[in-house]
């Protein structure tokens, strides 16, 4: 199809997404206007603060006032996907351009969405349409491409995946694990192929001085873990001794030297100081290879005191766009993230501590009676369903009203006390813990108790301005206690270093 004007294109629509030509509205009185204007400056500042929350509020308050502003829709989209409420944002995009089809920010803001959402070919139909209008705009085009590069190749791997014979892990490792290790290289070593306490000291500080494991030992690293993940449940009971402490800390997001911090804080991980970590260990931060291998590492040490559960950030759309595939295959192949995918596909959905507590990434369910047993035998060696069990484990959030909602994510659903209640009763648990959102102060007591938010990247993004947190129990007191700590300086590195620029849009 041509790019010029004669041939203009269409504005894409989808069954998910319709494009409606509504009725133009009468025009607002100068005062209105005037009003409305002003809320959205402030919006805008609030935006560039990186008040995200209160842009959205103010955004809200200008479309109170004139409701027809597919500028407002578009701008309040753009705050919501900072937010991760990526189901908003949709919204939110869909609106703006059913108020002015011509408005090309609106199409953007819906593809960023749908990008978010792991819905590459819904995006690429908005961003082709923008390119089209815009054969002049280099930003454009280059976002249209690359979004063309990405669904073309997600085209090829499913058309070769039929004939494909997929190699083990063991296989992958084998074949590349025998590389020579230069003579000049002074970083950890496995001894005997094996982690250690000496392996896992030196490695933290080999990060911390922004050097690279050898990938002989990467490799080996990630085959292990596989075969320690596979032996597993998808839920797997935990036992705290009455005399012993546990600490649960939520995400990390590649905050490698915050990770270290909460090591300094709490002590190193050991069979004395047991340790689980609630998901997204990766993506946005730019030190997520230090951070997962330093986790991965832990793992193998002390396999039955460090616990690591799957966060929805362990799955390959969101490592695509947030920066985990970037940062791997910069630092060290396409090959080894590919193997990333294999090892998160086999990471446990949640952890039952002492039988009284379940801690999972996301939250509860969209129906009634899911009983731990459920969740036992969940499949989980798969990409995240978009519905289900497993897709409500990684992607579900508390809300404060009763019932059940539509997720402002998109994906998975919004729980309220109710629902938790009756969850607990049904399974005599005293309490969940969960990550997933960044929280103030590091984390969030809800339902009255009973659902409880951990969060553990402070000043997320280097931009929130958030505490962290981590939830320290003992076997015989379960009842949690908190504690919180600022971020600590890194190296000038910016996140999203690796991200796709895609990102952006979203």
């Amino acid at each position: 199809m041509s790019s010029s004007a004669a041939t203009t294109p269409a504005p894409p629509t989808t069954d998910e997404t319709p494009v409606v030509t509504t009725t133009a509205p009468p025009p607002l009185e100068p005062a209105d206007k005037e009003r409305a204007e002003d809320l959205k400056n402030q919006a805008n500042e609030c935006f560039k603060n990186k008040d995200y929350e209160n842009a959205v509020r103010l955004y809200t308050d200008a479309l109170g006032v004139d409701g027809n502003s597919a500028i407002y829709y578009a701008n309040r989209s753009f705050a919501y996907l900072r937010q991760e409420a990526f189901g908003y944002a949709l919204n939110d995009a869909v609106q703006a351009i059913k108020c002015n089809p011509a408005y090309l920010k609106g199409y953007y803001r819906r593809a960023g969405a749908h990008m978010a959402l792991g819905k590459f070919k819904l995006a690429l139909q908005d961003l082709e349409f923008v390119a089209k209008r815009c054969p002049n705009d280099k930003d454009a085009q280059m976002k249209y491409s690359e979004c063309k590069k990405i669904v073309t190749k997600m085209a090829f791997e499913r058309a070769i995946a039929v004939d494909k014979v997929e190699k083990s892990l063991m296989e992958m490792c084998r074949d590349l694990e025998s590389a020579t290790i230069e003579a000049d290289y002074e970083g950890p070593k496995l001894e005997d192929g094996k982690v250690t306490l000496d392996f896992m000291k030196h490695l933290m500080e080999w990060y911390k001085n922004e050097k690279k494991l050898h990938k002989n030992f990467a490799y080996r690293i990630l085959c292990d873990v596989e075969a320690l993940f596979k032996k597993q449940p998808s839920l797997v009971d935990i036992t705290v001794p009455a005399d012993c402490k546990f600490t649960v800390c939520g995400d990390i997001h590649g905050q490698f030297y915050d990770l270290l911090n909460i090591f300094e804080i709490n002590g190193l991980p050991s069979e004395t100081n047991p340790y689980l970590f609630n998901g997204d260990f990766v993506d946005r931060g730019s030190f997520s290879v230090e951070c997962i291998f330093t986790l991965f590492g832990f793992k193998l040490l002390y396999p039955n005191h460090f616990f690591l559960s799957r966060g929805n950030h362990e799955s390959v759309n969101m490592n695509q766009m947030y920066g985990f595939t970037g940062e791997v295959v910069a630092k060290y192949s396409q090959t080894m993230s590919e193997m990333f995918t294999i090892v998160y596909n086999w990471l446990p959905l949640c952890h039952c501590i002492n039988q009284k507590i379940l801690v999972m990434h996301g939250g509860l369910f969209s129906k009634d009676g899911v009983a731990l047993d459920d969740l036992r035998t969940i499949d989980r060696n798969r990409q995240p369903p978009e519905e289900g069990l497993m897709c409500e484990l990684l992607w579900s959030d508390p809300q404060p009203q009763n019932g059940r909602s539509p997720s402002k994510r998109g994906v998975g659903i919004q729980f309220g006390p109710d629902v938790t209640k009756a969850f607990l009763e049904h399974n005599k648990l005293d309490y969940v813990i969960r990550s997933h959102e960044v929280k103030d102060e590091g984390y969030e007591v809800a339902h009255d108790g009973k659902c409880i938010t951990v969060f553990s990247a402070p000043n997320y993004c280097d931009a929130m301005g958030n505490l962290g947190a981590f939830i320290n129990i003992t076997g015989s007191d379960l009842t949690p206690q908190y504690k919180t700590y600022a971020a600590v300086p890194h190296p000038k590195v910016k996140p999203m270093a690796y991200a796709s620029s895609l990102s952006m849009l979203a």
